[in-house]
């Protein structure tokens, strides 16, 4: 049965960045769940306490983490709400930060799936690597982890959660203004 589910989830992950790539926004929001959450926290470099880097003279004031907290500044909290306006905005042609449109290329992998809280839901981790380019010679790489939360609805799934987390701290793309 996991084989089974790890398949299915594979599957979805595969057609959502299909309809990404393909720029078929409208229908990539219909696998939304509408109490969705879409989350990219920042990341800052952390030195170790074992450091010899750095001193810092109270130990408390070390971070483990190096991710921004739930509240804290993030490149990207929204909802399917706010990410249904983005996509609406794109059919306006004042959406200057796609005129004209980046061309992008979804690769996943390392996809795992653990049960989730509730009996519907999967937790869902994978890689990614999001290659973008627009116009003639703009090009960036996104690298990172996702880790989300599917929801099985009427046989179907949906994204619940998705929290994306870039290997850089420093981003040098000129906007964010595309789907992970």
């Amino acid at each position: 049965m996991q084989d089974d589910i790890l398949r299915q989830v594979e599957q979805f992950l595969y057609r959502e960045a299909r309809l990404l790539d393909s720029r078929q926004f409208r229908q990539w929001i219909d696998l939304l769940a509408d109490d969705l959450r879409y989350w990219i926290p920042m990341r800052s470099n952390r030195y170790s306490p074992a450091s010899k880097s750095i001193s810092i003279l109270d130990g408390s004031r070390y971070e483990e983490d190096d991710l921004s907290k739930e509240r804290d500044q993030a490149f990207m909290d929204e909802d399917k709400g706010s990410l249904r306006r983005r996509v609406d905005r794109l059919d306006t042609g004042m959406a200057w930060a796609e005129d004209p449109p980046s061309r992008t290329r979804h690769l996943i992998s390392n996809v795992e799936v653990d049960p989730g809280e509730r009996e519907s839901e999967v937790k869902v981790y994978s890689n990614f690597i999001m290659y973008l380019s627009r116009g003639e010679t703009e090009e960036d790489f996104y690298v990172g982890s996702r880790e989300d939360v599917l929801r099985n609805v009427d046989g179907s799934w949906q994204l619940a959660s998705r929290k994306i987390v870039f290997e850089q701290n420093v981003l040098s793309a000129k906007n964010l203004s595309n789907f992970f």
